[in-house]
């Protein structure tokens, strides 16, 4: 492990936290190093550390869970998928001559049930997330993900997609190739599938990028994960012409979980230990996989039409609104 890799990395809401730990550390090796007992000392500390904490994850604005979703420490796709999976074998290429690494997938079993896992997939330092493309998929990612979904269809296998993106690659070649066709392509082709869909916001869920993976019969997110039509620094470089506005944007556009669910967008919340799911991945992993079994078991007892039927009316009713005649 690198000094890099063990250097701690501390938002700016989480300095105090971190401060009041290392007061912590330096009083209970000054006990030690004096032979003194000043075990009340700490123990009154690590009471103000956890009132601290509490208060700290409690009052979250929608910029701070933002902070969060892009921890660089936060898992990732492939940490859930190893896991959770009891067996997992990736699965690579679009058949049209590229295979994307900001999109993975491949076949495993969860407790013991044959499924198909897609998510996006970035970076743990800079030449890791060059490679990664920082998570944003090409059209190929998303060729590549419909080509493992329409595998698990033939097969009968359950799909669980797993979303953390800041958005599809946006660039020149990228629209090249295609970009806005391959992801209305996975939006089309995602309701026609007769197999279970579940897709969880791991992260970060960010416009198109996300919808390219995100049609499904239940949509899980974690409770510090953020979902949105578009990152709130565009949002706010559109809206105001200035990118420093985003935490307004970021209220704005109710991209929280708990606004989602209250807009019918998202159907569970997935609680996160306390300080996000980096501080405990172990944790945020045994939460995720009992809601993925759960829902799972729930989905398998209704049959294929139903399933159809059932997420092609979800989807329909986001978004309506209401005509006042003037």
């Amino acid at each position: 492990m690198t000094t890099e890799q063990r250097k701690p990395f501390l938002l700016d809401f989480e300095k105090p936290l971190a401060e009041l730990e290392a007061q912590i550390q330096q009083v209970r090796e000054k006990s030690a190093e004096m032979g003194v007992d000043l075990s009340e000392q700490i123990h009154q500390l690590e009471a103000r550390a956890a009132q601290l904490r509490q208060e700290i994850f409690s009052k979250l604005t929608a910029s701070q869970k933002l902070q969060l979703a892009r921890h660089p420490r936060r898992p990732s796709t492939l940490d859930y998928i190893q896991a959770i999976s009891d067996e997992w074998m990736e699965l690579h290429g679009d058949r049209r001559g590229t295979d994307d690494s900001a999109i993975v997938g491949g076949v495993a079993r969860l407790e013991g049930q044959p499924v198909v896992m897609i998510g996006h997939q970035k970076g743990r330092d800079t030449k890791d997330n060059v490679v990664r493309n920082f998570g944003m998929a090409s059209p190929g990612g998303y060729r590549k993900a419909i080509r493992l979904m329409d595998h698990a269809d033939r097969f009968g296998m359950p799909i669980l997609t797993f979303i953390d993106t800041p958005a599809a690659w946006a660039g020149l070649e990228a629209e090249q190739y295609g970009q806005g066709e391959a992801i209305a392509y996975n939006l089309r082709e995602m309701f026609r599938l007769q197999v279970p869909i579940i897709c969880t916001v791991i992260g970060e869920g960010g416009s198109g990028g996300a919808l390219g993976i995100g049609v499904g019969d239940r949509l899980l997110m974690f409770e510090h994960a953020v979902y949105s039509v578009a990152p709130p620094e565009a949002c706010a470089a559109i809206l105001w012409r200035d990118a420093q506005k985003s935490p307004y944007a970021a209220e704005a556009l109710k991209i929280t979980a708990p606004d989602l669910q209250s807009l019918g967008i998202i159907d569970q919340i997935l609680p996160e230990p306390l300080g996000g799911a980096h501080a405990s991945p172990l944790k945020a992993t045994e939460i995720l996989k009992a809601a993925l079994i759960q829902n799972l078991q729930e989905l398998n007892q209704c049959s294929a039409q139903k399933r159809r039927e059932m997420r092609y009316q979800k989807f329909r009713h986001i978004g309506i609104f209401t005509e006042v005649s003037a």
